[in-house]
């Protein structure tokens, strides 16, 4: 079936963390996850932490796997985000998403927010890094100072969201984080992206990746 898609739907799929973080995640959707990214060529497989060891001694090295880290709600402590990220990183973890504590944001105490960033770049050390703000919670100034603090960490992504907030990825953000980032920080689109219109709408206002649960079958109707 791959040798029947377009390049630009195949441009397209490369962009995916192809993601199952639902709380009732079985093995054998973790399993189906991986062959479909594995056949499609997906940026990533994006699963819940407790599958990570098992998805990579089930898949080996050709799989990326991505998880999270202090999800969903990020209030987790700094050390305890830290701890996570290493015993992942072990199990065989390649990128590492990681909530913000929206509550620090929302307090203004932006340094401690930086402090803990600086910790989980240091500890994921040649990994992949994505960053998630939770946008839903942030008004725009919160938004700017962010991309300040996510840029200034040495971050590999921002991400818009858990998917878990009462809504998710939303042009307009992409569109203003593209414009405040420096180039080498990329933007990972996530929360409610279904279709390919969404996707495709979404990369080009400035998503890198799409994270999605479901648009790669959409995807793959052409």
């Amino acid at each position: 079936m791959i040798e029947s898609l377009t390049p630009q739907t195949l441009e397209l799929i490369s962009r995916v963390d192809h993601t199952c973080l639902k709380p009732t995640a079985r093995w054998d959707d973790i399993k189906k996850l991986a062959q479909e990214a594995l056949t499609y060529h997906t940026a990533s497989i994006c699963i819940p932490p407790v599958y990570v060891e098992k998805a990579r001694q089930t898949f080996g090295s050709e799989l990326t796997i991505c998880t999270v880290v202090g999800f969903p709600l990020g209030y987790q402590t700094s050390k305890t985000k830290a701890a996570e990220a290493l015993e992942l990183i072990r199990k065989g973890a390649t990128e590492l998403d990681m909530v913000i504590q929206s509550g620090w944001v929302q307090d203004g105490r932006f340094e401690d927010v930086l402090a803990e960033l600086l910790l989980l770049r240091e500890v994921c050390e040649d990994r992949v890094l994505k960053v998630i703000v939770e946008t839903c919670y942030l008004d725009e100034a919160q938004k700017k100072q962010l991309c300040h603090l996510v840029a200034q960490s040495g971050a590999d992504f921002i991400k818009t969201s858990t998917g878990f907030g009462p809504s998710g990825a939303d042009l307009a953000d992409i569109r203003l984080f593209r414009k405040l980032l420096p180039p080498q920080v990329r933007i990972k689109a996530a929360g409610g992206i279904h279709t390919r219109q969404q996707a495709e709408a979404l990369v080009d206002a400035g998503a890198d990746r799409i994270g999605a649960s479901s648009v790669l079958a959409s995807l793959l109707k052409g």
